[in-house]
């Protein structure tokens, strides 16, 4: 039993137009590999193993990221061991179409990860994805471990929770037990055979779905009511007072136990005082002793870049905002757990946000976490 091949019907005629199916056409040359140029996983990569209906479609968009090693096509899900896609394909085996990204939590994720894995599909379809019907096709997040099953979970309630779509979200978040493999021919197939894999793509309804749905440029704006943009410097300068420009525009450094933040208990968020996009979290931050705001991870890793600092005769890591390229501060090796890491940032080059005053800032998606937290909030006791 080979995929289904969509059909769609011409508006006046109603005559059936046999689409490109997402079986490979025997014609192909289906034994060809294509090298890879990324690096070999380096010691402390991790793995996220997710489905999305046709893996050929879910490939392409975690290979063009920074961080990520390597995506392997593959069947999971199921009990029969090393089954072929053409086992799978019938439906019987319990395996759905997964992927299996490799990747370096230090330059992504894996909450960055689901957010592009959700822009990918559709998260409200279980009984497959588009064109594609069947439990062999049927959306997973398989997590790893409780910390991967946690994070999902948390993942799917803020998409629920945004209004995003209609209906309910309908992937299942199930423990990983084995993943197999697909042939090569399987493996790169949109660099393989563009011409198919686009047809098919547009053809099977995924492309026009994902357009429509995540297309918008300024939904995150209209969201938020911010664009996260870096103002001009004459604004900047009318903006911030003396010591806010120093650090955010020139590297500069507040004085420690002298500054807005470095003691602040108050449950919320902490954004980029230039361009507002939101950096940490209250439920992060912990008593470092250094005299400034210490957090152990980014409430949204994406607004946060990493450069080497030499400027003190010795090498840190400088760490600035994405959108506003604001100086926040440095991050060290010698924070708590989970992550081991101290976030050391500057008062001054944040603005505080309180979680009651989230929704009315713009800030509306992160409000749910502090709802959940409600009564745990216990300051800076991390």
């Amino acid at each position: 039993m080979t995929r289904i091949k969509p059909l769609i019907l011409l508006t006046t005629a109603f005559i059936a137009v046999q689409l490109p199916s997402c079986t490979p056409s025997p014609e192909r040359n289906e034994s060809m590999t294509v090298s890879s140029d990324r690096p070999a996983p380096a010691e402390g990569a991790e793995i996220a193993t997710l489905a999305g209906g046709c893996f050929w479609c879910m490939e392409p968009p975690f290979e063009a990221q920074p961080g990520v090693y390597s995506v392997i096509s593959g069947y999971s899900g199921g009990p029969e061991v090393n089954p072929s896609y053409e086992n799978v394909a019938s439906g019987r085996t319990g395996h759905t179409e997964a992927i299996q990204v490799t990747f370096d939590p230090e330059q992504i994720s894996y909450e960055t990860i689901l957010e592009i894995f959700w822009r990918s599909m559709d998260p409200t379809d279980p009984g497959g994805q588009f064109a594609d019907r069947g439990t062999q096709y049927r959306p997973s997040i398989f997590a790893h471990d409780e910390k991967q099953r946690e994070i999902a979970a948390k993942s799917k309630a803020a998409l629920m929770a945004s209004g995003r779509f209609d209906k309910p979200i309908a992937v299942e978040i199930v423990d990983f037990e084995a993943f197999y493999p697909a042939e090569d021919y399987h493996q790169d197939y949109y660099r393989k055979n563009p011409t198919h894999y686009k047809a098919y793509r547009r053809g099977s309804g995924r492309e026009g779905f994902l357009q429509q749905t995540w297309g918008e440029k300024l939904e995150k704006m209209k969201k938020t009511g911010k664009s996260y943009q870096k103002p001009s410097d004459a604004e900047i300068r009318e903006r911030l007072n003396d010591i806010q420009y120093k650090v955010t525009q020139e590297e500069g450094t507040e004085p420690p136990f002298k500054n807005t933040y470095w003691d602040n208990k108050q449950p919320g968020i902490y954004v980029d005082i230039v361009s507002g996009e939101p950096l940490f979290s209250s439920h992060d931050k912990f008593e470092s002793g250094t005299g400034w705001p210490s957090f152990v991870r980014p409430l949204v890793r994406e607004n946060i870049v990493t450069v080497e600092d030499r400027s003190l005769m010795s090498v840190r890591t400088e760490v600035r905002s994405k959108h506003g390229d604001s100086h926040l501060g440095h991050v060290f090796p010698d924070g708590p757990q989970p992550t081991g890491l101290r976030f050391c940032m500057n008062s001054a080059s944040m603005r505080f946000i309180p979680a009651e005053d989230l929704e009315k800032e713009g800030y509306g998606q992160f409000v749910r976490e502090f709802v959940k937290h409600a009564g745990k909030e216990g300051g800076q006791g991390k």
